[in-house]
């Protein structure tokens, strides 16, 4: 079973191994991270080849079993090619004020580009990632909107102008709607 091999290999570096729903989560601490997910490669047990995905997660809102504390994690789904396995496995980050993860780019390559799109979304700072920046926000935007205490309207909104060529920031326009069904009926209905 594939719990147990994982429990095998990690050894004490796992926190927590849970199998549920025909998956297997491991959750490691950030201090073994990529000693762990290289341990998770190399071995000819698990070899874990494939880097599927990499995300941040917000677990502000809510608890869970598994995790000692923490608001922020990095959660990453490995696949074994050759094994014909899968495995999640979350880290989560020790300073909710300011989360930070060891980037895996040296342990999968492929980490490069997702790593970026959870420091934009999230703010999570992956130590020892080699271009950390925004991918997908705004150079000047302020916050991470993928925060739960990110504010869901504010006073300015972003738009590019091609007659300008650039972006612009201007003033919120919201339309204030009613949410009165409008009745639309044909005049032969009524025959």
């Amino acid at each position: 079973m594939l719990k147990d091999i994982v429990s095998e290999v990690l050894g004490s570096k796992a926190i927590a191994i849970v199998a549920a729903l025909d998956e297997v989560t491991a959750t490691v601490a950030p201090a073994d991270w990529v000693e762990a997910c290289r341990a998770l490669r190399d071995h000819p047990k698990t070899r874990f080849d494939t880097l599927i995905d990499l995300c941040g997660v917000d677990y502000s809102a809510y608890g869970g079993e598994g995790r000692e504390s923490g608001k922020y994690a990095t959660v990453i789904h490995l696949l074994s090619v050759v094994l014909n396995q899968r495995l999640r496995i979350r880290c989560v980050a020790a300073d909710d004020a300011f989360p930070v993860v060891h980037s895996l780019v040296d342990v999968w390559p492929s980490a490069n580009w997702y790593e970026r799109e959870a420091f934009d979304l999230f703010g999570i700072v992956y130590e020892g990632h080699p271009d950390l920046r925004r991918i997908l926000t705004d150079y000047g935007f302020v916050g991470h909107p993928f925060r739960k205490d990110f504010p869901t309207s504010g006073y300015v909104e972003m738009r590019y102008d091609p007659e300008q060529r650039r972006v612009l920031y201007q003033p919120v326009t919201i339309e204030p709607r009613e949410n009165t069904p409008r009745i639309v009926r044909d005049d032969s209905y009524a025959n």
